[in-house]
């Protein structure tokens, strides 16, 4: 799975960078979208890859973010206690796992009424930089696993 950050605003995008953003659901700076590496989604990021940063997430990391930044319509937490109620998922460990897995997708949690979209924290200590890649020493383009150390500064 893929993790995808909105590092840059939206001051005078292309209007084909601005409905690729639109599409992964990255309408904020610091949002994150969590989605299946597929050839479709990897086009999409080649788009925008001068605005976001982005790199394969972990399952702990995964976790993680649901634990602290996952929400439900309303903006009220997700819990362990509304999942075993109203999804067939008894915990956030196991959703998790379902993510991971590739038995379900942040758009079909929709149906639950779980936001597909995390809305994170600046990072601790800050950026490195937005306007330099990764390999220049900044924050834009693919982090490869590194992008689990962002998320846990932006948690």
């Amino acid at each position: 799975m893929y993790a995808i950050i909105k590092l840059r605003g939206n001051e005078d995008l292309r209007p084909e960078i601005r409905h690729t953003l639109g599409l992964l659901r990255l309408h904020r700076v610091n949002h994150c979208a969590v989605v299946d590496e597929n050839a479709y989604y990897k086009g999409m990021i080649n788009v925008v890859n001068a605005y976001i940063g982005w790199g394969e997430i972990s399952e702990e990391e995964l976790e993680e973010l649901l634990t602290t930044r996952g929400r439900l319509e309303g903006g009220k937490r997700l819990t362990d206690e509304y999942l075993q109620e109203q999804t067939p998922y008894g915990s956030l460990k196991e959703l998790a796992h379902a993510l991971y897995t590739g038995d379900t997708n942040m758009k079909d949690l929709k149906r639950y009424k779980i936001k597909p979209i995390f809305r994170l924290h600046p990072p601790r200590k800050g950026h490195r930089g937005i306007k330099k890649t990764v390999k220049q020493g900044g924050e834009l383009g693919y982090h490869g696993d590194k992008i689990n150390e962002l998320l846990h500064k932006m948690r």
